[in-house]
């Protein structure tokens, strides 16, 4: 074991002094040690129930003839930092949870690591330093939030932003808004519709690296326990035979965890976190990928935000296994890809497969609700290297009109709930990209607000940072390259005309190549946001949004 190196010999007594200290007795010193990564905070209800989740986790492994030891790593709430100067952490996170996966697997030289997560960044993160850790692994994620009430509909944490756009707009009072937060949010887990984390997690169990199922099931359900004390005899497994993600982590398995995210209308921050996690696995993967599987995957899972139900409805329904059956039925995903079982997709969906009777959640491809996936991929004088649309979230398919152009969230925001924005414009914010903001903040106070003033479907938005998965209507994101670095977004002007054309896959400022370079010669680079720490530091590294927004690898 790769553990031994700490815990066997002559020279390691003062290491097994110190482990005796922490509960290692001497039958332990011959067991496999795992690294448990957990991401729990009380600082937000996503990943507030992962202490007691660990628990079970921690006693599961142990069942299974395991020694586990649990460390923590940082977790920023997209929910409560958006439309703050502290949603500028929530991408940096990414790659401090994946570094410090890494760090505690090279440290204490780990037979095994399991990343526990739950808030947006923290899936991809343990996934990423799994990957990186080499060893035997997988991701269990914390699952979804029950769904709040008011008035006979089900909320989510959308609602109550897009209750600020309504209470601006004046269509609401602030005591339904008051109501509305208080009730939005019943208890522990992450948002509750197809935004990024439900997103994220249902990818990972397409790519075979959490337990089929598992990611599925809400965090206060009654099955939840259960099936996490499960997964110790699952890694148990992988430990025994040496498998690691790298072995079963192909090309194809990411092509089908972009299946699952088109198929279900799912976040456009999959597209960034499914590219860095196959960097980390070796496998290339580029924009064009998303944009191919999407065109040929149809919508068949009718879940918010664009759609009706919760997770925790499509959990009732039949979960993770019911979706990819109907896509395996279609021959949409590649069956036969190994899973950390070591059994292949396809077998782990049958086994895991059921369907409640009369569910309205998830259709069969023949009935799907809409015939192309959710992830369109546009290019063009705005976007060389590409932008990303979600289009399950909108119909419109055409869209030209006037640039309203913000330097900044804080100051679009002002504009929106002051009422300035009209019908036909399309809202820029730019500077907001990898490295200008840094770390690309999600847009969602924004997108909502203008939702909730009922400009929806009349106005579009242009980022080169990101969008909450809960995001809804015409917006792009993801701009690259962004403007900090001069990329043609920098160099908009008030009103200058904007057209989107989703059929061509086009995005574009109507303007001739000779007055973009004019503009370029005159643009001028901004100062960093940051000089020292480190935001600076991931300024100076971080890639472009379609590279996924990985830091450079020195060598």
């Amino acid at each position: 074991m790769r553990s031994d190196q700490i815990k066997k010999g002559l020279k390691q007594a003062p290491a097994r002094s110190m482990l005796r200290a922490v509960g290692v007795g001497d039958e332990d010193f011959g067991k496999p040690f795992v690294g448990v990564v957990n991401t729990f905070t009380d600082g937000m209800p996503c990943n507030f129930h992962l202490r007691e989740l660990a628990l079970y986790l921690k006693a599961g492994l142990k069942e299974a003839g395991l020694f586990p030891f649990e460390f923590g790593a940082p977790a920023i709430s997209d929910g409560i930092s958006m439309g703050t100067p502290g949603m500028r952490a929530s991408l940096v996170s990414r790659e401090v949870i994946a570094d410090s996966v890494e760090l505690i697997a090279q440290g204490y030289l780990y037979d095994a690591m399991v990343g526990l997560s739950a808030c947006d960044k923290t899936i991809p993160g343990t996934a990423m330093g799994v990957i990186r850790s080499g060893v035997p692994g997988m991701v269990l994620y914390g699952g979804t939030i029950a769904p709040g009430e008011w008035r006979g509909r089900k909320l989510t944490i959308v609602e109550v932003f897009e209750a600020v756009g309504q209470r601006a707009a004046g269509k609401i009072g602030d005591e339904e808004l008051l109501e509305i937060e208080r009730r939005a949010i019943p208890g522990p887990g992450a948002c509750g519709g197809q935004y990024t984390a439900n997103t994220m997690a249902m990818a990972l169990e397409a790519l075979g690296l959490s337990p089929m199922g598992y990611n599925a099931i809400p965090a206060v359900h009654p099955e939840k326990a259960r099936a996490t004390k499960e997964a110790g005899r699952i890694l148990a497994w992988a430990i025994e035979h040496d498998w690691k993600p790298k072995d079963f982590l192909t090309r194809r398995s990411f092509l089908n965890a972009i299946a699952a995210v088109a198929a279900t209308g799912g976040s456009t921050n999959a597209v960034l976190h499914l590219l860095a996690m196959a960097k980390e696995a070796g496998v290339e993967l580029s924009l064009d990928d998303f944009d191919q599987v999407s065109r040929k995957t149809p919508v068949i899972a009718d879940l918010r935000p664009w759609g009706t139900y919760t997770a925790w409805e499509l959990y009732e329904a039949g979960g993770t296994a019911l979706v990819f059956k109907r896509l395996l039925e279609a021959g949409l995903l590649y069956g036969e890809e190994k899973t950390l079982t070591g059994r292949t997709l396809a077998e782990e969906v049958e086994q895991a497969y059921r369907e409640q009777e009369g569910q309205q959640v998830v259709f069969p491809v023949e009935k799907a609700l809409k015939p192309h996936g959710g992830l369109v991929i546009l290019k063009g004088n705005l976007a060389p290297q590409g932008a990303v649309l979600k289009l399950a979230g909108t119909e419109r398919t055409y869209f030209e009109g006037p640039a309203r152009v913000f330097d900044s969230e804080e100051a679009a925001m002002e504009k929106v709930l002051q009422g300035e924005i009209r019908p036909g414009d399309v809202v820029v914010i730019r500077y907001v990209g990898p490295k200008g903001a840094p770390g690309m903040p999600e847009m969602l106070s924004v997108t909502s607000a203008l939702v909730g003033e009922g400009l929806g479907p009349e106005v579009a938005l242009l980022t080169d940072g990101r969008f909450s998965g809960g995001t809804r209507g015409l917006m792009i994101g993801h701009i690259a390259p962004e403007a900090f670095v001069g990329g043609p977004i920098a160099l908009l002007e008030e009103g200058d005309r904007i057209r989107i054309d989703v059929e061509n896959r086009l995005l574009e400022v109507l303007l001739s190549e000779e007055e973009l370079e004019k503009r370029k010669a005159r643009w001028k680079p901004r100062p960093p946001a940051f000089t020292h720490g480190l935001f600076a530091r991931y300024a100076a590294l971080v890639r472009q949004a379609d590279e996924g927004a990985v830091l450079e690898d020195p060598f």
